[in-house]
């Protein structure tokens, strides 16, 4: 089974899902004039909370919706993919996730947009947004077969297991195995139950409950981990540029571990970086169609910064670590085990703690989102009533995924997000003259033309 996972991941994320991530994303990035780029000053302040108002329909703020998109994608992603990304592609794979993250910001811009457009209602006439409801309300009735594809690849990709596993790896490595006190397989099982019942406590309290944790989660977590890198990069500060340099240039001569072909790390960036930011993959849009906001281009300019945040900042900085240590071409480790070699030669006794601490909080807080998207998937095919069995449901793969290998874990995850993104991004690109209209006309209104 293990074998038939990795296979089928391998083959759907060949050249084909490449072309639909990054071509349709590049394609959006140039039809909205740049956006992305002559916009970004004003999405900093609609973010600011300026134009908030909790009589409108929905369930949560602009602010904690992206707070609560940031803390499912500013997370393991961003410590542990980037690292799988330089242990099988080399630095240039970095560059190709800068790549993803650019375009995956006009199509965040446009499906987050589309999901405020294109907002239905669950069986409890709740307010609800994402992909699923912009295809059904938006393209048509006959289109529902995209929306239920969407959902159930929803219902399993958007599973905690690769946060539980790679948690449950950091633990044992910092806490437990030197220690004396790991014994294996039970060990396991017993951290994968703590962290189920952790999550329980706040998941069954809703989305309110969620974004509220979130928003106060993220700006701590990002916090710890910024500090922490910073004080690694000051003391290498004089090698960040050759480090740069590497990652542009080692991305267009493919000199990868993984057998030196270009469009070979090409994949490995856009498909790290799909996992680390989402972008296109239509999970974002779930959780902003639910915020307070009837100006549908007010929601995607606040969603568009979600990837940069992401994968231009917080990426860059974590690749950066692993890079000025050198540890990349040093050690065999994998996953969060190469970024705490890294940490701990960087910062000797106190670095592999100031890592567990970020991923820690990282892995709880995205745990605690992920069960919303895939909350709201379940809803879409079988109603608000049995919600609760998908609770018991994703609460009961936590503890699955802190005990099965990290290769079969990634390679579920990308595949399920694969199958997510062939719905999201035909949706998206079908629809996109709808929020072009609506971003001329919004600016108009702003005086910003």
């Amino acid at each position: 089974m293990g074998d038939f996972i990795i296979n089928f991941s391998n083959w759907i994320w060949d050249t084909p899902m490449l072309v639909l991530l990054m071509g349709g994303g590049f394609i959006l990035f140039v039809y909205s004039g740049f956006l992305p780029f002559r916009r970004l000053g004003h999405a900093i302040k609609l973010v600011q909370g300026k134009y908030d108002d909790q009589n409108l329909p929905g369930q949560i703020s602009s602010r904690q919706a992206l707070s609560a998109a940031i803390a499912a994608t500013v997370g393991l992603g961003n410590i542990s993919g980037v690292a799988i990304a330089i242990n099988m592609g080399g630095p240039g794979a970095i560059f190709w996730m800068w790549m993803s993250a650019f375009v995956g910001m006009a199509t965040k811009y446009f499906s987050c947009s589309l999901a405020i457009m294109y907002r239905g209602k669950d069986s409890y006439g709740e307010v609800q947004g994402g992909p699923m409801y912009v295809i059904e309300e938006g393209m048509g009735k006959k289109w529902k077969p995209l929306a239920i594809l969407f959902s159930v690849a929803g219902v399993l990709g958007l599973l905690s297991i690769f946060q539980a596993n790679q948690l449950t790896a950091v633990l044992r490595s910092v806490l437990l195995i030197p220690n004396g006190l790991d014994s294996g397989d039970s060990t396991k099982w017993v951290l994968g139950i703590s962290m189920m019942l952790i999550v329980g406590v706040v998941i069954l309290g809703g989305i309110k409950r969620i974004a509220m944790v979130a928003s106060r989660l993220v700006p701590f977590m990002v916090g710890v981990y910024f500090i922490s890198v910073i004080i690694i990069l000051i003391q290498y500060i004089g090698n960040v540029p050759a480090m740069l340099q590497l990652i542009v240039v080692d991305a267009f001569t493919g000199q990868a571990v993984m057998g030196g072909a270009v469009g070979a790390v090409i994949i490995l960036g856009a498909r790290r970086a799909a996992f680390s930011n989402e972008a296109g993959i239509g999970t974002a849009p779930m959780v902003h169609g639910a915020s307070k906001n009837n100006e549908p281009v007010r929601e995607g300019l606040i969603a568009m910064l979600g990837p940069f945040i992401d994968t231009i900042v917080v990426c860059t900085l974590t690749a950066l670590v692993i890079l000025l240590t050198g540890v990349w071409e040093s050690t065999e480790n994998d996953g969060v085990r190469l970024t705490l070699s890294a940490f701990e030669m960087a910062l000797p006794g106190i670095g592999k703690y100031l890592l567990m601490i970020a991923v820690l909080v990282f892995a709880m807080s995205t745990m605690f989102t992920y069960s919303y998207y895939g909350h709201k998937c379940f809803i879409y095919l079988f109603g608000s009533k049995k919600a609760d069995y998908y609770n018991y449901f994703y609460l009961l793969t936590i503890v699955a995924g802190a005990v099965v290998s990290l290769e079969v874990v990634v390679s579920f995850i990308d595949g399920m997000y694969a199958v997510m993104a062939i719905p999201t991004m035909i949706s998206t690109v079908y629809l996109a003259p709808k929020v072009k209209a609506a971003t001329k006309d919004y600016f108009n209104r702003m005086g910003k033309l």
